[in-house]
């Protein structure tokens, strides 16, 4: 019975699929779309769900909040896609690209490898907004667009350009900006950041332009001045010393190898005048490696702010202008970031995070989290990776008032005024701070509405450095 009533049910189930691709073909239901949609559908990823969640072409390099758009840089392309809806706007083929501005005034400026040149490129539009076919470097902030053209490898002109400008503030003549094509931010001698586990490197978006920056030319270091384009200083390492350009000021750290350990000095020198402006001792910026006490990496810190060790093993973070101490841990606690305002510190215990305020010392707040729990400090939020369970939680960095909460496995890519993009592999996801969408929309710096903002979000802060010593007024 069993075999007599195979044949018919498999003729019904192939009646009903002619019917179906019959109808199909006529236009009167087709059901294809529908199920390939479910088929390819990604699941969420995070809990509760994201604003919106794109698959993108390839896994991101980088990932940029600009305005009302979110730049993802690719391999071989760069694209953008709106900020309230994930919806691609543009793609460009680039080897390369950063993001340049503010706000209010952003741009994308892309390249090739090996090609001289870069474009302007509007983030909306895709609309190229200035071209140059000459340059061989590009380093971009928040307030300002550099670039590097060279005649040859021992003559070259850095360039300072609103990002959105149509002709150079200043041009400053250097000799030599490294040797071949670099592309964009190739680096300059500043400080280098603490890594955070699933938190991108670049998550808070591009910073403003330092007071001074340090070229490294052939064994000597050009300190220029952005607000002007002179070069104040060339300046050439003794042997035991390394220089860094921190909060304002030349700084020569002197590592010095004696009885079996390392001996540090740090001297924060006036850039024009080449005077002592303020030394310290004793305090280690892991600058040096354990062979000989050479110094091969530039010191931990963010902005104007310096991390370094103490002699009893406690982690310290120095003002780059006038070398205070502004903030000491306590025994066992570890440092996980910092800006020119707070520290984020994991205690003894490893139970938490605690935000501390700089110069004050005071702990402004303390949040549960596991002992691997990673930590990074943007203009708009604090971000938290912890693990076990995988989560992603964004603070207001002043009171540690939750601003969004994520079950997720996915990392922390670009922080904005109103939310985060996270992302798993080529999935990515749009954060609204405050949860739910639609939220009003606070005003930003002088009263004008920012995009994708959520009430109560705190405002970017300024780079004026803890004593307000680089802004003028």
């Amino acid at each position: 019975m069993a075999k007599a009533g195979g044949p018919g049910w498999r003729g019904g189930l192939l009646l009903a699929l002619v019917v179906v691709v019959a109808l199909a073909a006529t236009g009167v239901w087709n059901p294809f779309p529908g199920v390939w949609d479910w088929v390819d559908r990604s699941e969420p990823i995070s809990e509760p769900d994201v604003v919106w969640q794109q698959r993108v072409g390839g896994t991101p390099r980088s990932v940029t909040i600009a305005g009302d758009t979110v730049v993802v840089e690719q391999r071989t392309r760069v694209e953008a896609r709106s900020l309230a809806t994930g919806a691609q706007l543009w793609e460009r083929k680039a080897d390369w690209s950063a993001v340049a501005g503010g706000d209010r005034d952003p741009v994308v400026v892309v390249g090739k490898l090996l090609v001289k040149g870069y474009e302007v490129l509007d983030p909306t539009t895709g609309v190229t907004r200035r071209r140059d076919g000459d340059a061989v470097a590009v380093w971009t902030y928040r307030n300002m667009l550099l670039d590097a053209h060279c005649v040859d490898a021992t003559d070259c002109t850095v360039s300072a350009w609103d990002p959105r400008g149509t002709a150079p503030l200043w041009t400053a003549f250097v000799p030599g900006v490294r040797s071949g094509l670099l592309g964009d931010n190739p680096g300059l001698l500043g400080t280098r950041r603490l890594d955070a586990v699933r938190i991108d490197d670049e998550v808070a978006g591009p910073e403003p332009v330092p007071p001074l920056l340090g070229f490294p030319i052939d064994g000597r270091v050009h300190v220029l001045d952005t607000a002007t384009g002179r070069v104040l200083q060339d300046v050439e390492p003794g042997r035991d010393e390394r220089l860094s350009v921190v909060g304002g000021r030349l700084l020569r750290i002197t590592a010095r190898s004696q009885d079996g350990t390392c001996y540090f000095a740090i001297s924060g020198r006036d850039a024009a005048t080449g005077q002592e402006a303020w030394q310290r001792t004793g305090i280690n910026l892991r600058t040096a490696d354990n062979a000989g006490c050479v110094q091969r990496e530039d010191p931990h810190g963010a902005r104007n702010v310096l991390i370094g060790v103490a002699p009893d093993t406690r982690e310290a973070v120095l003002d780059g202008y006038d070398g205070r101490l502004l903030l000491v841990t306590s025994a066992g606690e570890r440092l996980l970031a910092v800006d020119d305002r707070h520290a984020l510190v994991r205690p003894a215990d490893k139970r938490a995070v605690i935000g501390r305020e700089l110069g004050a010392g005071r702990v402004r707040w303390t949040r549960p989290a596991g002992s691997k729990a990673g930590a990074a400090l943007t203009p708009y939020a604090a971000v938290i990776a912890d693990e076990k369970p995988s989560r992603l939680v964004a603070l207001d960095p002043r009171t540690g008032r939750e601003l969004a909460s994520l079950r997720t496995s996915a990392n922390a890519l670009a922080v904005g005024r109103g939310g985060m993009v996270i992302g798993e592999g080529r999935e990515i996801g749009y954060v609204r701070f405050g949860g739910a969408p639609g939220a009003p929309v606070p005003p930003r710096d002088g009263g004008v509405p920012g995009p994708g903002g959520t009430a109560g979000v705190p405002g970017p802060q300024d780079s004026c450095g803890p004593k307000r010593e680089l802004c003028p007024g």
